[in-house]
């Protein structure tokens, strides 16, 4: 019997990047701080991602907190408020051998990271662009961004999705049934759906990952 490829979670919530992963070929095990009733991987342990044991696995994802990084935290007033871990999360996955991932928001301090957008996957209708700095350098995206698509109007304090339309999902302004058509997710709440990215994104850097994986053996 073939073992799949062992890929960690860091961060993982309800397992955006996991689904991403699975799609890829990984047995994924997501970490988490806080229980993940909906989380979708093979294994799940609630725990400080910051101390998890990374050994044993074949590639490592981490999507440490945002929220010290949104271009809302001005607006909100409590960026301060909230704990910046990317310096140390990138330090820990350094110390490892295998192949690593932090994703982010696009004001996050990653490294030469590739940008993905909703746009540049024909099954999402999401606006939501995000960060991936790579261990083994700045993979090729997808295609370009394409903004022209029209944007949902607001019914009431929610976007919903209508024919030909996109969503930005950006924090919690949109309806569960068009965050999940917007997303390609079908197991989250919404308020997990607005920590989440679509799995597309991972799916794509997994395969990545995988050839590289899989041209070593």
């Amino acid at each position: 019997m073939t073992t799949k490829p062992r890929a960690l979670d860091l961060f993982c919530k309800a397992g955006g990047v996991t689904k991403g992963l699975q799609r890829a070929g990984f047995h994924v095990t997501g970490v988490d701080i806080e229980p993940q009733p909906h989380y979708c991987g093979e294994a799940f342990y609630q725990a400080d991602a910051l101390t998890f044991p990374l050994y044993g696995y074949d590639i490592i994802c981490a999507s440490p907190p945002c929220q010290a990084y949104t271009r809302l935290k001005n607006i909100r007033g409590n960026g301060h408020k909230h704990p910046k871990l990317i310096e140390r999360v990138r330090e820990r996955l350094q110390s490892q051998n295998g192949l690593w991932v932090i994703e982010n928001v696009p004001d996050a301090p990653l490294l030469n990271p590739l940008m993905l957008c909703g746009t540049m996957f024909p099954e999402l209708r999401v606006y939501r662009h995000r960060l991936f700095e790579c261990s083994w350098g700045k993979p090729e995206p997808p295609g370009a961004c394409n903004h022209t698509f029209a944007m949902g109007p607001s019914k009431g304090a929610y976007h919903r999705l209508d024919e030909s339309e996109f969503i930005t999902c950006c924090g919690h302004n949109f309806q569960a049934k068009s965050g999940r058509i917007a997303m390609g997710i079908d197991w989250m709440t919404r308020d997990e759906m607005a920590q989440a990215i679509p799995p597309a994104y991972a799916a794509y850097i997994g395969k990545i990952a995988m050839q590289r994986i899989t041209s070593s053996l």
